[in-house]
């Protein structure tokens, strides 16, 4: 950890450590990447507009997301197959941001389950992040046991309409290691089956997906994906609790927008 300071820092360290394979799945984005560069260039485009001689001997950075407190507006995506890069996993990214106050968003793809994740970080505030799957009783039994397992909220990801084609990713066949499983999407299961797992997703869930979802959930309902006014407006009318700007990172469809826009 001497020597890095800054979130650049991180990155060219963790690529420096990744093997091929595991480094190609974490930076690669969708086709040109346009939408994967954009993300970050257009943080630089915002500037801002400082005001002086303020009191700034006492400063706080919390806030409420969904009527809750948070000691700071800063939450983790929920990002797939962490223990890929670290054993610890999803459950030290969770440990991680009880320190702070922020927000744990535990992916349905994560490599620690629900329960594990809990126990690690008894304080931390978690969200449940899932796709619609074609069965539906097997996503109500993962409201079910989110709900049981301490989570305050689920996530439906919509920004993932298809699997990107990510050029790093045929360059570098993914083969995963054989103690990595998914005990949130294939809890049953023993061998990891990505492409099985992806294939048990809807593709084909409409709106009707989130009337559906309000009646039989008694967790708040967030989703992540939304990219348009009229697409926050109708989600707004159809009872959502919250909207997460997001074009998954870049990683499944190109030329979509950034998410912020100056």
């Amino acid at each position: 950890m001497e020597g890095l300071v800054c979130v650049d820092d991180f990155e060219k360290e963790a690529l420096r450590k990744l093997g091929n394979v595991t480094r190609a799945y974490y930076r690669s984005g969708a086709d040109d990447e346009f939408t994967l560069k954009d993300n970050g260039a257009a943080f630089s485009r915002i500037l801002l507009r400082p005001f002086m001689l303020r009191d700034v001997s006492n400063r706080d950075l919390s806030t409420t997301v969904l009527g809750k407190k948070v000691a700071v507006p800063i939450g983790i995506s929920p990002t797939a197959m962490q223990r890929l890069a670290h054993p610890d996993g999803e459950c030290g990214s969770a440990k991680a941001i009880e320190t702070i106050g922020g927000i744990m968003v535990l992916s349905y793809f994560a490599t620690c389950s629900c329960e594990e994740v809990a126990a690690a970080a008894p304080n931390a505030r978690k969200w449940f992040n899932f796709y619609m799957h074609k069965d539906r009783t097997i996503t109500q039994g993962v409201f079910k046991r989110a709900e049981k397992a301490g989570f305050e909220a689920v996530v439906l990801t919509v920004d993932a309409p298809v699997i990107g084609k990510r050029r790093d990713i045929e360059r570098n066949p993914f083969d995963f290691p054989p103690h990595i499983k998914l005990p949130n999407a294939c809890p049953d299961e023993e061998e990891l089956s990505v492409s099985k797992a992806h294939d048990d997703i809807d593709h084909g869930a409409t709106w009707e997906a989130v009337s559906w979802i309000k009646s039989v959930s008694r967790l708040p309902l967030v989703l992540k994906g939304i990219q348009t006014a009229e697409d926050a407006i109708h989600a707004v009318e159809l009872g959502v609790d919250g909207i997460w700007i997001s074009n998954h990172g870049g990683r499944q469809i190109d030329t979509a927008p950034a998410t912020v826009i100056s």
